[in-house]
């Protein structure tokens, strides 16, 4: 039950970023956003799913938070404090939390860290998973600058790749949000007080034995500890985003096609030396970012079945998409390939792909899987393609459909169907999406 969690917020820092803002005056949690403290938006988002018990740490002017957060009881909850006199880094409380948190799952949530997530889901993942800890995991506009998680299978996290590390590859755009769940055995190691970093001393050693895994989740997370984006943050609580993309609310979600949609059309690609991005696409994804909408890539790639490549090449195009697109401060919430070809006979072919399935376009299973794990009202949302195949497959899913003029343009010729809007790009296609949207 989630009643049982108790949630511990850090708010100890210093926050020298901000002091542009708060003039060295008041704790960085402690900044007015639309009205009231980082904190207060916080424990709202928190206890809106029954949690009332709060551990709060406090450091660099903490009687400022004291004071006015008091024992909680005029926001409904119940409010105790830990207090550094020094720094102990982002894991040193972890020594004063058992006497609290006893045989309790417990949240944790840096102090400027803006969310609205459905807390419920998480928590029953977390013990759905029975891992020591749940890491918060989503794909963020500026992923070059983010601690990205590395996911094994079972949604496993293998690594943390710092944001510090030089990153000569292609990587998969899966960023630590800051919103944890923990159980009470991960306390059993970390008992003498002292400075401890929460990654380096507390979770990779986890991560080593598999203790860790990842909840995936396109819900609004986002850094606040910049005046920059401190101000994003504040113009998107205004105009609704944050509660716009809590899962609990039907999600509308913009489906794209891979090949002449996203990518320059190059017909088999199976090298990532071939994929090339589409003039404007980064700008097109981004604006749709922005606005709140969900954007999942679904695309057939039978090049897999036909042995050109593996699973592991799609994968590793894919991860240089991300990347390509996060140079620009664009994200895909997620990405959906079918591998599998029904037709044999194919002189290299793989034929445990060589198979028909449902999820291969213009079937409808990547359509259902992605509308059952995000919520997404089918009927307001929309299939964008450059073929028939895709014009297919949104109408049999129910979707409102746009036909590009890139990659194919509709000559395809293998279905005869008539797509709602037809445009010249993905930039045209999403101003006309946003469009109907503002009427």
């Amino acid at each position: 039950m989630i009643q049982d969690c108790i949630a511990v917020i850090q708010a100890g820092g210093r926050g020298e970023r901000m002091i542009p803002l708060t003039k060295d005056l008041i704790p960085k949690p402690m900044l007015l956003l639309n009205g009231k403290p980082m904190l207060e938006w916080q424990i709202a988002a928190i206890a809106r799913y029954g949690i009332r018990e709060f551990v709060i740490i406090v450091g660099y002017l903490g009687n400022k938070i004291k004071d006015y957060l008091g024992d909680g009881s005029k926001l409904g909850v119940y409010i105790q404090y830990i207090e550094e006199n020094e720094p102990l880094g982002s894991g040193g409380a972890f020594s004063y939390l058992g006497s609290v948190v006893r045989t309790r799952n417990f949240l944790l949530v840096y102090g400027d860290i803006m969310f609205d997530v459905n807390l419920e889901r998480m928590l029953a993942f977390h013990e759905s998973h029975c891992g020591y800890a749940t890491l918060l995991a989503h794909p963020n506009a500026h992923p070059y600058d983010s601690d990205l998680l590395v996911i094994g299978q079972r949604d496993c996290v293998k690594d943390i790749d710092s944001k510090h590390n030089c990153r000569d590859y292609w990587y998969e755009n899966c960023v630590n949000a800051g919103i944890y769940i923990f159980s009470t055995n991960i306390l059993d190691n970390v008992y003498k007080p002292g400075k401890k970093d929460l990654e380096q001393d507390i979770l990779r050693p986890l991560i080593k034995e598999g203790k860790v895994f990842a909840y995936r989740s396109p819900e609004y997370v986002k850094d606040a500890g910049t005046p920059e984006r401190f101000c994003k943050v504040s113009r998107e609580q205004q105009e609704g985003i944050w509660r716009k993309k809590n899962l609990e609310n039907r999600q509308v979600c913009i489906f794209l096609d891979r090949d002449g949609t996203v990518n320059r059309y190059r017909g088999l690609l199976y090298m990532e030396e071939q994929f090339e991005l589409e003039d404007g696409v980064a700008e097109a994804i981004r604006r749709l970012n922005e606005a709140g909408y969900l954007v999942i890539l679904v695309t057939n790639q039978p090049v897999v079945a036909r042995g050109l490549c593996g699973i592991e090449d799609v994968e590793r195009i894919h991860r240089k998409m991300q990347v390509l697109l996060g140079e620009e401060g664009a994200y895909l919430d997620d990405i959906m390939f079918c591998p599998h070809h029904p037709d044999k006979g194919y002189p290299e072919e793989n034929i445990q792909y060589k198979i028909p399935c449902n999820c291969r376009k213009p079937a409808t299973g990547m359509i259902s899987e992605a509308a059952e794990k995000y919520n997404i009202d089918l009927t307001q949302s929309y299939m964008i393609g450059d073929s028939t195949i895709d014009m297919q497959t949104g109408k049999n899913a129910g979707l409102r459909t746009i036909l590009l003029l890139t990659g194919q343009a509709g000559k395809d010729g293998k279905y005869d169907v008539t797509a709602d809007i037809s445009a010249d790009n993905l930039m045209d296609a999403v101003m006309a999406i946003l469009d109907d949207c503002a009427e």
